[in-house]
């Protein structure tokens, strides 16, 4: 679960997470950039490079990073959403979908779906 998130929506505007486990135990705050903003279309972010296109530190021992683009795109009955996530390896790919990974992504658009339900 994200316990913080913090969201400069605009290309080097800062992306920021700290998300916890159900027994409580929280990872170290996750930050990235933004690469390409349109809104209400796509988003595309990175943690290889922080606020501002500035390079990010060598990630902790387990560390690993990613880059995710979220698009949207209109259609006769609603919107078609796709997330996709790049990973460095195979390996950093298989740590995060042992981290529950998919299951996170859904919750997550399950929270979208409702939020804009909830809009007029």
């Amino acid at each position: 679960m994200t316990v913080h998130a913090e969201v400069e929506l605009r290309p080097g505007g800062c992306f920021a997470t700290v998300m916890e486990s159900p027994e409580g135990e929280r990872q170290p705050e996750g930050k990235g950039c933004f690469l390409k903003v349109v809104p209400g279309r796509r988003f595309t972010w990175t943690s290889a490079l922080g606020p501002d296109f500035r390079p990010q530190p060598p990630l902790p021992k387990g560390g690993f990073g990613m880059s995710a683009t979220l698009e949207f795109e209109p259609t006769a009955t609603g919107c078609r959403y796709r997330a996709t996530v790049r990973h460095a390896d195979a390996a950093a790919r298989a740590l995060r979908e042992g981290m529950g990974f998919h299951e996170g992504w859904g919750k997550a658009l399950d929270q979208l779906v409702a939020l804009c339900k909830r809009l007029p």
